[in-house]
């Protein structure tokens, strides 16, 4: 009867560990919003043990695949719990990378939309609204997402505005509050995983000819960088509200 491969099963119980830090690091990002860092802490170190557990399992096959041992099984099934731990964080620390380290992106960076219902009710851990950190942060705006920008719609500010919620609800966003004569949205975004929140205020304004300017902001309530996914969500936005209303880009 061949001999078991201990390096193998190493491997596997360690793809195991990191799978239980990451359900650890998810359940406390969903259950305790103020202790995201602690979550990334435990998905970063859940990275970090499917990194030993890829090697570990690579070398347990190559030792079970050479020496006849049993556990080639365990091994690859090790290796797939590494990458599947490794690579999300991998992707995510190269995507944070190439963007600047900042998390409140606007189109109108000389008269951001402001929040009203949600000034007050993002928690006590939440980011500040105020643009004030960094300091140059219109300037790494500009340079980083040079594309967000004011979109002008030749239709009426009306029509635009329950085009805008609509698009916003399609978006499986939260609406907080609507202002139709404002012309102001304000929702809440949330992840799929880790549930990280991001608010949203979306300004409709009137154009000279009866036409609308549509501006958009998105903020992360935690963290200092948001790895470019208010950028992201502007963008998806802007582009689904105008399918909705009949524009092709």
């Amino acid at each position: 009867m061949a001999a078991r491969s201990a390096t193998a099963a190493w491997g596997l119980r360690l793809g195991v560990l990191g799978l239980v830090l990451l359900a650890a690091g998810v359940a406390v990002s969903r259950l305790a919003p103020a202790s995201f860092q602690i979550a990334l802490g435990a998905v970063a170190l859940g990275a970090l043990v499917g990194v030993l557990a890829i090697l570990v399992s690579a070398a347990g096959l190559l030792v079970a695949l050479v020496s006849g041992r049993k556990g080639a099984r365990k091994a690859i099934i090790g290796l797939v719990l590494g990458l599947g731990l490794a690579a999300p964080v991998a992707q995510a620390v190269i995507v944070g990378s190439q963007v600047p380290r900042i998390h409140d992106i606007t189109t109108d960076l000389a008269n951001p939309p402001q929040f009203v219902a949600l000034a007050g009710n993002r928690g006590d851990y939440a980011n500040p609204l105020d643009r004030t950190s960094p300091a140059d942060l219109g300037a790494l705006q500009e340079k980083a997402y040079p594309d967000i920008q004011t979109v002008a719609i030749n239709l009426a500010p009306a029509r635009v505005f329950e085009a805008a919620l609509a698009t916003a609800r399609d978006m499986d966003w939260e609406i907080v509050e609507t202002d139709p004569e404002a012309g102001r949205i304000e929702a809440t975004a949330t992840t799929l995983v880790m549930q990280f929140r991001d608010d949203v205020s979306i300004r409709i304004t009137p154009t000279p000819g009866g036409g609308s300017a549509v501006d958009m902001r998105s903020v992360s309530r935690v963290g200092e960088s948001d790895l470019g996914a208010n950028a992201n969500r502007i963008r998806t936005f802007m582009v689904a509200l105008k399918q909705k209303l009949g524009f092709q880009e």
